[in-house]
């Protein structure tokens, strides 16, 4: 186990006499002691230097021993401050705690009760420091999964995965399709011990049954019609590393016992071959379907099923993902384009069958056919304007008017309603409002006009 650094330690400390034995005193214990005689010294230092602990007079000239430990902290600091005193009373301690101070010590003091002081600050300075490192990585690799949404069930699959990801875990993710599972998956590599390991994906579905236990095992040269070389499988690709297998519940019946046998022990053979091999993969696998239905039926292992469900994370469709359509529409228009308010509630109404997959592809399709960088009713699919009775012809004509006429009713209480909930949620702040809705602030106030919204 690698030695500690030595504790970095800074003296403040007008009494030239106390200063100098104490100084000396924590140099033998290992320290590395900078020493200053007032406030404003202590800051200079401070300004170059990075210490674990400082011990500071209270009745310092100039700069107080108080002022100085509240200068400290303001600047946050993972210092921690031991306030030396000759007035130990029950108020300055009170007072020196709620300043920041980590512990208080009455002069004059046995210089081996200031060390234990000394060694036990540096302790939670070192502890602080390290919970700010993982913290800052933590959302270093939060920012790095293209995950989008600030939604109650979508935060719900972010704590998931910042719980679960850290973990050898297998892992079941269960959603509809389009709903991101294979990003949750990735996401869940990225925070493993395994994300400089490969991350394999193999879609059960599709492949036919006949290629899939070749392609996840492996196979020897001539081991069917066509195997011309000796090719390694997917577990092997992944060793070290990760394997997701997509629509899992796809998988053969007759594959799954040779699929438990591996996550059991780690060991296979491939297609054709006599020779025990072994792996070390951590599988996550998803679904869309109900997997314990396919249990029941018999089309599905039981005993398989609880070693792939050890955790399971259930993805919400894009129809329960209330208030995130603004922000995934922004994220997945291109920069510089725009999207018409009418645009904005048929999308919010909409039922997404194909959830997020689907609303990336309308968008894209939306901006190929789009004129002037802004994506109006007409660059819609029928399916979309008719979900919300809107004749998909009529929008064929580039100046049909959109508010003008009877079919667009609906739409205008959408509207409404839209614009009245962002309002509530952001307390009556217009610019953000604006912004949430994708519109110009003054194409918001003359909304509010015409539907006398206050």
């Amino acid at each position: 186990m690698p030695e500690r650094p030595p504790i970095k330690l800074l003296l403040v400390e007008d009494d030239e006499e106390f200063r100098t034995s104490a100084a000396e005193c924590m140099s033998h214990q290992g320290c590395c002691v900078e020493q200053a005689a007032n406030g404003q010294e202590a800051l200079h230092l401070f300004d170059s230097h990075d210490f674990d602990v400082a011990v500071v007079d209270l009745s310092l000239p100039g700069i107080s021993g108080l002022e100085l430990l509240q200068r400290l902290k303001e600047r946050n600091l993972e210092t921690e401050v031991i306030i030396l005193t000759g007035q130990a009373t029950v108020e300055i301690a009170v007072l020196a705690m709620k300043c920041g101070a980590y512990d208080y010590i009455r002069k004059p003091c046995a210089l081996t009760e200031l060390a234990l002081r000394i060694s036990s600050a540096a302790e939670r300075s070192r502890m602080q420091r390290e919970n700010a490192r993982l913290k800052l990585q933590l959302e270093r690799q939060r920012s790095s999964i293209p995950m989008i949404g600030e939604s109650a069930p979508l935060k719900r699959v972010f704590r998931f995965i910042e719980r679960v990801g850290p973990t050898d875990t297998a892992v079941l993710i269960e959603g509809e399709s389009g709903t991101g599972k294979e990003l949750v998956a990735r996401a869940l590599q990225q925070l493993s011990p395994r994300s400089k390991k490969p991350f394999v994906t193999i879609n059960s579905a599709a492949l036919p049954d006949e290629l899939v236990e070749s392609e996840l095992f492996g196979h020897v040269k001539g081991a069917f019609t066509g195997a011309d070389s000796t090719q390694p499988g997917l577990f092997e690709v992944a060793d070290g590393g990760t394997l997701f297998i997509d629509e899992i519940g796809e998988l053969p019946l007759s594959l799954q016992p040779k699929l438990l046998r591996i996550l059991e022990d780690g060991s296979f053979r491939r297609v054709g071959s006599y020779q025990e091999r072994w792996v070390d993969v951590r599988l996550i696998a998803a679904t869309n379907r109900k997997l314990q239905k396919e249990v029941a039926a018999g089309r599905f292992r039981e005993d398989l099923y609880y070693r792939i469900n050890v955790v399971s994370v259930a993805l919400p469709p894009l129809r329960e993902l209330e208030g995130d359509m603004p922000v995934l529409v922004r994220h997945f228009l291109e920069d510089g384009w725009e999207i018409d308010p009418d645009v904005q509630l048929v999308l919010e109404k909409y039922h997404w069958p194909g959830n997020i997959r689907q609303l990336s592809n309308v968008l894209q399709r939306a901006m190929v056919l789009a004129d002037d960088r802004i994506v109006k009713l007409g660059d819609l699919p029928a399916e979309l304007l008719d979900s919300c009775g809107i004749d998909a012809e009529s929008q064929s004509e580039a100046d049909c008017p959109v508010t003008e006429t009877h079919v667009f009713q609906s739409l205008d209480a959408l509207q409404r309603a839209q614009i009245e909930s962002v309002l509530k949620r952001l307390n009556g702040n217009k610019s953000w409002a604006a912004r949430t809705l994708g519109i110009h602030r003054r194409k918001l106030y003359r909304l509010l006009e015409r539907y006398g919204i206050e």
